[in-house]
């Protein structure tokens, strides 16, 4: 077994329906990390995916090692349609890392995790990193007009109405440190879209630090999106609660 160093990364990987996806992903992570010489891990939390990917993941822990490498946790019923704090909360209880990064599986996030970690959040010893597609040369390629314009009306109305002091509340590309994640986590009690939004506005209640980084959002390879109008309406809902108690 190799030593850990006293820093560890731990990524939380939620995942439905996504075998055609989490190969190239976990590989493209594994190559960074070690390239980089950062301690980590993969945590593979499944909702029972239909699709096999469950199986995949479990090849995938044979290849890379169990201990260090990938971690797979496996959900019994489909409990999100987007990663929410069921998924992470699932995860974290396998996390051994000293921080803890979210992010897609569907190869929209780029996974040159380095630049938050040893970058911006050393630069600053942020308690918080988070991906933001709308502040510097953030971005977003292969939406349509629609998907646009719900995800800028989102940060709009939310930077209205709650005034969170970070540019993309959305996005669920983000570093915390464990502990830090860990708080926000017995805070939040949204699901959904609007999880990721509120993780946000807790920490700005509870004075943690937020640097922000900008990414470029590639639309999913493989597979079909999860955002449904279920969940634009569990969004309305959530930000009216979200400013009526915060």
């Amino acid at each position: 077994m190799a030593a850990r160093g006293p820093e560890r990364v731990s990524v939380l990987l939620p995942t439905y329906n996504e075998r055609d996806n989490l190969p190239l992903v976990v590989w493209l992570l594994a190559r960074t990390f070690s390239d980089s010489g950062i301690d980590f891990e993969i945590i593979i939390i499944d909702d029972g995916s239909p699709d096999g990917t469950q199986e995949v993941a479990q090849q995938l822990e044979k290849i890379y090692g169990s201990d260090k490498i990938v971690s797979c946790v496996f959900m019994p019923r489909k409990l999100f349609l987007f990663p929410s704090g069921t998924a992470y909360i699932h995860g974290m209880k396998y996390a051994t890392g000293n921080f803890i990064v979210i992010m897609d599986a569907d190869l929209s996030h780029h996974v040159r995790l380095d630049f938050m970690y040893c970058g911006k959040q050393k630069e600053g010893n942020f308690d918080i990193v988070s991906g933001t597609r709308y502040k510097g040369n953030g971005g977003v390629y292969g939406w349509d007009l629609k998907r646009k314009l719900i995800s800028r009306g989102a940060n709009f109305l939310t930077q209205v109405l709650l005034r969170p002091g970070a540019s993309d509340l959305t996005g669920s590309f983000r570093l915390y440190r464990k502990e830090v994640l860990q708080k926000l986590m017995e805070k939040c009690v949204s699901k959904g879209y609007v999880f990721q939004m509120e993780m946000i506005v807790r920490a700005r209640q509870l004075g943690y630090t937020i640097g922000e980084v900008p990414i470029s959002f590639v639309d999913r390879v493989y597979g079909e999106s999860k955002l449904g109008g279920n969940e634009i309406v569990s969004f309305l809902k959530g930000l009216l609660t979200l400013f009526a108690t915060t």
